[in-house]
């Protein structure tokens, strides 16, 4: 089945929401790294001009700026709207509105819109998505995926989500996915624990993580894994 736009409701965060979601130090900037399912985030733009080497994938990047941006303009109302409807489920303390949200979001995505057109022709940005990645065994230091993996596992099945983990783990040395609870909710995914489990069982390091990111109400843990040694 070919990958429709018109399926996809884009929503991108910033570097400092990176940073903060996924526990970033600053030795970490100095690693190569991946951003799976990147979508429209701007951390790849904001990180390239700050001289980091991040390469983002995303089967939406096959499209131009300008189709990305009249999809967002299509959708960001309905994500607001999702937010309004759920906002006991959320933290309102550095974002403290939904307006801010969609200010803080649209920003960023204007960030990643701009950077589109340079990063395809500069290999930043490739058009690909889990559970098969293009790149090489072992490329990058560090495989990051923001608010899919576990965010969609009503969607996406437990077969998927291993699959898509053992693969980040074949293209880098360390993994890390945020959130873990399901999307809109409090949830935690419920295919969180059987992942872990089966990643043990195949003598993957793995963790559970607390972060200095909190917006949906319990949702401030990441999961890292280490491929066998």
């Amino acid at each position: 089945m070919s990958f429709k736009l018109e399926n996809v409701v884009p929503w991108g965060r910033s570097m400092q929401e990176y940073i903060r979601m996924f526990n970033l130090t600053p030795d970490d900037f100095h690693l190569t790294i991946l951003d799976c399912a990147g979508g429209p985030a701007s951390f790849n733009a904001e990180m390239t001009r700050q001289g980091y080497k991040v390469i983002s994938c995303d089967p939406i990047y096959q499209f131009t700026a300008s189709e990305i941006d009249q999809r967002i303009q299509e959708t960001y109302q309905k994500i607001i709207d999702g937010v309004q409807a759920t906002q006991e489920n959320y933290v309102w303390q550095d974002i403290q509105s939904p307006e801010q949200l969609c200010q803080i979001r649209m920003a960023a995505m204007q960030q990643f819109l701009e950077d589109l057109p340079r990063g395809i022709q500069e290999g930043r940005y490739v058009t690909s998505e889990l559970p098969v990645l293009p790149f090489n065994t072992k490329q990058f230091d560090l495989a990051v995926c923001s608010h899919f993996l576990f965010t969609y596992s009503n969607l996406l099945s437990e077969d998927f989500h291993l699959a898509s983990i053992l693969e980040m783990c074949r293209v880098a040395a360390e993994v890390r996915v945020f959130p873990l609870l399901l999307n809109f909710s409090e949830e935690v995914s419920s295919v969180l624990e059987p992942v872990i489990n089966e990643l043990k069982a195949r003598s993957y390091r793995v963790e559970i993580k607390q972060v200095p990111y909190e917006f949906q109400k319990s949702g401030n843990q990441m999961l890292r894994v280490f491929p066998p040694v």
